[in-house]
Protein backbone atom coordinates (compact mmCIF):
# COMPACT_ATOMS: atom_id res chain seq x y z
CA UNK A 1 0.00 0.00 0.00
CA UNK A 2 2.84 2.35 0.86
CA UNK A 3 4.55 1.65 -2.46
CA UNK A 4 1.35 2.48 -4.32
CA UNK A 5 1.17 5.79 -2.47
CA UNK A 6 4.79 6.48 -3.44
CA UNK A 7 3.97 5.70 -7.07
CA UNK A 8 0.94 7.99 -6.99
CA UNK A 9 3.04 10.76 -5.45
CA UNK A 10 5.66 10.36 -8.16
CA UNK A 11 3.02 10.53 -10.89
CA UNK A 12 1.54 13.70 -9.37
CA UNK A 13 5.01 15.27 -9.13
CA UNK A 14 5.72 14.29 -12.75
CA UNK A 15 2.46 15.94 -13.84
CA UNK A 16 3.44 19.12 -12.01
CA UNK A 17 6.84 19.08 -13.75
CA UNK A 18 5.11 18.83 -17.14
CA UNK A 19 3.00 21.87 -16.25
CA UNK A 20 6.14 23.73 -15.18
CA UNK A 21 7.93 22.78 -18.40
CA UNK A 22 5.04 24.14 -20.46
CA UNK A 23 4.44 27.32 -18.44
CA UNK A 24 8.02 28.12 -17.42
CA UNK A 25 8.88 31.78 -17.97
CA UNK A 26 12.40 31.07 -19.28
CA UNK A 27 14.36 28.36 -21.05
CA UNK A 28 16.24 27.56 -17.84
CA UNK A 29 13.00 26.92 -15.93
CA UNK A 30 11.85 24.58 -18.66
CA UNK A 31 15.15 22.71 -18.69
CA UNK A 32 15.07 22.39 -14.90
CA UNK A 33 11.51 21.05 -15.08
CA UNK A 34 12.53 18.51 -17.74
CA UNK A 35 15.50 17.44 -15.61
CA UNK A 36 13.26 17.06 -12.56
CA UNK A 37 10.79 15.05 -14.63
CA UNK A 38 13.61 12.77 -15.74
CA UNK A 39 14.77 12.29 -12.16
CA UNK A 40 11.27 11.36 -11.07
CA UNK A 41 10.99 9.01 -14.04
CA UNK A 42 14.17 7.26 -12.84
CA UNK A 43 12.60 6.85 -9.40
CA UNK A 44 9.39 5.56 -10.97
CA UNK A 45 11.26 3.01 -13.10
CA UNK A 46 13.13 1.80 -10.00
CA UNK A 47 9.83 1.57 -8.09
CA UNK A 48 8.19 -0.45 -10.87
CA UNK A 49 11.22 -2.76 -10.95
CA UNK A 50 10.94 -3.29 -7.21
CA UNK A 51 7.19 -3.94 -7.36
CA UNK A 52 7.48 -6.52 -10.12
CA UNK A 53 10.69 -8.09 -8.82
CA UNK A 54 12.73 -7.20 -11.90
CA UNK A 55 16.22 -6.04 -10.88
CA UNK A 56 17.08 -5.32 -14.52
CA UNK A 57 14.86 -2.24 -14.27
CA UNK A 58 17.48 -0.68 -11.99
CA UNK A 59 20.02 -0.91 -14.80
CA UNK A 60 17.55 0.75 -17.14
CA UNK A 61 16.95 3.49 -14.56
CA UNK A 62 20.69 4.14 -14.20
CA UNK A 63 21.15 4.42 -17.97
CA UNK A 64 18.16 6.76 -18.18
CA UNK A 65 19.63 8.90 -15.38
CA UNK A 66 22.93 9.21 -17.26
CA UNK A 67 21.14 10.18 -20.47
CA UNK A 68 19.07 12.71 -18.52
CA UNK A 69 22.19 14.28 -17.01
CA UNK A 70 24.11 14.52 -20.29
CA UNK A 71 21.08 15.98 -22.07
CA UNK A 72 20.59 18.60 -19.36
CA UNK A 73 24.23 19.68 -19.51
CA UNK A 74 24.13 19.85 -23.32
CA UNK A 75 20.94 21.93 -23.33
CA UNK A 76 22.30 24.34 -20.71
CA UNK A 77 25.49 24.77 -22.72
CA UNK A 78 23.53 25.28 -25.93
CA UNK A 79 21.29 27.96 -24.44
CA UNK A 80 24.27 29.74 -22.91
CA UNK A 81 26.64 29.75 -25.90
CA UNK A 82 24.13 29.06 -28.73
CA UNK A 83 26.46 26.28 -29.83
CA UNK A 84 27.60 22.89 -28.57
CA UNK A 85 31.22 23.63 -29.53
CA UNK A 86 33.76 24.62 -26.91
CA UNK A 87 33.94 28.40 -26.42
CA UNK A 88 37.05 30.01 -27.85
CA UNK A 89 39.59 31.24 -25.32
CA UNK A 90 41.64 34.36 -25.72
CA UNK A 91 45.41 34.19 -25.61
CA UNK A 92 47.38 36.72 -23.57
CA UNK A 93 48.48 38.56 -26.72
CA UNK A 94 44.86 38.95 -27.87
CA UNK A 95 43.63 40.51 -24.61
CA UNK A 96 43.45 44.29 -24.21
CA UNK A 97 46.32 45.97 -22.35
CA UNK A 98 44.08 46.74 -19.34
CA UNK A 99 43.26 43.05 -18.90
CA UNK A 100 46.92 41.99 -19.13
CA UNK A 101 48.14 44.48 -16.52
CA UNK A 102 45.65 43.47 -13.90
Amino acid sequence: MLLLAAGAGLLIAMALMIVRAIMGPSHYDRILAANSFGTKAVLFIALIGFLFGRPAFLDIAIVYALINFVTTVALMKFFRYRSLQAPLTQHAADKPAEARNG
